[in-house]
């Protein structure tokens, strides 16, 4: 696959843009001013493997929390702010790792220069962030409704501003509530700016909607070479955007590792409770630190055929299924026995090649 070339920015260690790696964000749902709370959030966030975590900072309470949670956590952390430059000042002060704020947004030509001056100093990046849902009056007046045209014509104002002030170091996002108008603004966008792009797809709803939507979105521009840095947006527990982050990078192909699990779908052959026999074995291998592949199939006429690539797997029968290997019968076991024997599997192979 293609990605197409943008800048390159550091982010606390982690590189966006360029050909670096594709980056899963999230962001906290905590008050940033309850220490404690945030940071035992960010340590689930990160132990479910979110590679840069935002957290929201309203007020002076917030911004002068930021030390206290920066020297708790090991992931990069950025800073949301809204009209309020002082606020993008104190957080440069206290070792953020990345600001989001539009310059347009935050007052006059000084307050814009004191923002870039601190950032630029500090290599701390910003994050220019459209949503469609809160364009600009003129715009709207101008294009008559949110569309990609007004969405980029947007972005390149708040970028002029810091261009101005010989800051280079940004990162841009292009947000809309509807899927299509998401996708063609970010492809326009591409074709726009040398910039790297924060992909997402915004108020999409609860995890299932929300999955759903951001899959289609995120993952049409990942898999058209658009996209540097992604967050898949819920309303849900912030650590399930992470996992769904993941799975979608996964599925577009442009992130390899960890298990990837595969069922077939349930169909008149099927003789055993191939949905809880998946589910429960999904739940067992999600957290394997293993390049593997691992296949439930739901009858032994056509399971380890049609799973011949998968490492490991089982298929059912009546009461009874198979335990295979690359398309390898091992054995035949009582239905009860078949997650045990599975897991035992890649547990002795794990230990055979260390």
């Amino acid at each position: 696959m293609t990605r197409t070339e943008t800048r390159r920015i550091v982010v606390g260690g982690i590189t966006i843009g360029g050909d670096a790696p594709v980056s899963v964000q999230t962001m906290c749902n905590t008050k940033t001013w309850d220490v404690e709370a945030t940071v035992r959030q960010i340590r689930a966030m990160r132990a479910a493997g979110a590679d840069i975590v935002r957290i929201a900072v309203p007020d002076e309470r917030s911004a002068l929390s930021i030390d206290k949670i920066r020297e708790q956590v090991d992931v990069p952390l950025v800073a949301d702010i809204h009209f309020d430059y002082r606020l993008a000042l104190l957080c440069a002060e206290r070792g953020i790792d990345k600001i989001r704020i539009n310059p347009g947004n935050i007052g006059g030509p000084e307050n814009v220069k004191a923002v870039a001056d601190a950032c630029r100093a500090r290599r701390i990046p910003i994050r220019i962030g459209v949503n469609a849902g809160s364009l600009e009056k003129r715009l709207l007046e101008k294009y008559g409704h949110p569309c990609p045209e007004a969405m980029v014509e947007s972005a390149r104002s708040h970028v002029n501003l810091l261009l101005q002030n010989d800051f280079e170091d940004i990162c841009l996002s292009l947000k809309s509530s509807t899927v299509p108008l998401t996708v063609a603004a970010y492809r326009l966008a591409a074709e726009t700016f040398p910039f790297p792009l924060h992909l997402g797809v915004t108020e999409t709803g609860t995890e299932y909607n929300g999955t759903i939507q951001s899959a289609v979105g995120i993952g049409t521009l990942l898999m058209e070479g658009i996209g540097n840095t992604i967050r898949v947006s819920l309303t849900a527990d912030p650590v399930r955007e992470v996992t769904a982050g993941i799975a979608i990078l996964k599925a577009a192909g442009v992130r390899t590792g960890g298990v990837k699990f595969v069922s077939c779908p349930t169909c008149g052959r099927t003789e055993i409770d191939l949905i809880s026999l998946a589910t429960r074995v999904e739940e067992h291998v999600r957290d394997l630190n293993r390049d593997i592949t691992v296949a439930v199939m739901g009858c032994v006429v056509n399971g380890p055929g049609e799973a011949r690539e998968a490492d490991y797997g089982i298929a059912g029968g009546r009461d009874k299924g198979l335990l295979f290997k690359k398309g390898e019968v091992l054995g035949t076991y009582p239905y009860d026995e078949l997650l045990e024997r599975l897991m035992d599997l890649i547990a002795s192979e794990e230990s055979l090649h260390g």
